[in-house]
């Protein structure tokens, strides 16, 4: 089998996104787990939008003419995020998914670092990213239900504002190191950001509580995390968020208020990295 790395295409979106669908969908139900896409059109929906996102880099293995796979990295702020990678079932284990992965780690090399989080009881896959140099960073979970009570008299919880968004840039650098200013500014409208003030000065935010895969959090303490969550929580039907389980306090926190695990995954970088100095949740990508 000869394969070949390319750019992605517009004719490339439903082949790409039908090989999305069925490859994370046959790897969670043959561990039991809930599948992410409940049906191919919203996959087929994401490869659409990450080949129309400019700050996306977008490439597809081809073997004989067919497409076989797909590999995506955001390039939004100096960290950039892998993902989705997928290879069709019926041609893993031949080297697509290595070089789809050389790919984007070739096109990363200029940045601070490269991250990506992936399903921990894929024995294949991270053991494939180790081999290729990314480290094991933290274990996560995703978490999902409605959380709902009273907000600390302190704080109050709002949807984020234009004029919201260079605090909570300078409040990422000071948990990571690092902003997520262009990826925020981009999230779409729904769902939308929330930013927790204590005595008037955003001390959290949230990208988006509602949906694990494009959310993601900072908070200066653990306490300004549980205020931005329960206010969130009763402006939304339910929190749906990527959670480090070493934060064992507010593991515990969340599991208490009524919500629940739904499948574990594991953090990884390469490049730069420096353990938060603060309270965070992670994205699908990092």
């Amino acid at each position: 089998m000869t394969i070949q790395i390319r750019s992605m295409r517009p004719e490339d979106v439903e082949i790409c996104g039908m090989i999305c669908y069925e490859a994370f969908t046959g790897i969670a139900e043959k561990h039991n787990f809930r599948p992410d896409f409940p049906g191919p059109e919203m996959a087929i929906e994401l490869m659409r939008m990450l080949l129309e996102n400019p700050g996306a880099f977008n490439v597809v293995a081809e073997s004989d003419g067919q497409v076989i796979g797909s590999n995506h990295l955001a390039e939004f702020d100096a960290i950039r995020a892998v993902g989705p990678i997928t290879v069709d079932p019926n041609g893993q284990a031949k080297g697509a998914g290595r070089m789809l992965m050389e790919a984007v780690i070739e096109r990363g090399r200029s940045a601070r670092g490269i991250r990506l989080l992936q399903d921990s009881f894929n024995a294949a896959s991270l053991s494939l990213y180790a081999s290729l140099g990314f480290d094991v960073r933290e274990p996560v979970v995703i978490i999902e239900g409605v959380v709902k009570g009273e907000v600390p008299s302190e704080f109050e919880v709002r949807p984020i504002r234009d004029d919201d968004h260079e605090s909570c840039a300078e409040l990422c650098r000071s948990v990571h190191g690092f902003d997520r200013f262009n990826e925020l500014m981009h999230v779409p409208p729904m769902p939308h950001p929330f930013v927790a003030l204590r005595n008037g000065r955003i001390t959290a935010y949230a990208a988006a509580p509602q949906f694990w895969a494009v959310n993601h959090a900072v908070a200066e303490t653990e306490r300004d995390m549980q205020a931005l969550l329960l206010g969130a929580g009763n402006q939304c039907e339910h929190l749906s968020l990527i959670l480090p389980t070493r934060q064992t306090a507010l593991f515990r926190w969340l599991l208490k208020n009524g919500m629940k695990v739904i499948k574990p995954m594991t953090l990884m970088s390469m490049g730069e990295y420096q353990e938060p100095r603060g309270c965070y949740l992670p994205s699908v990508g990092y």
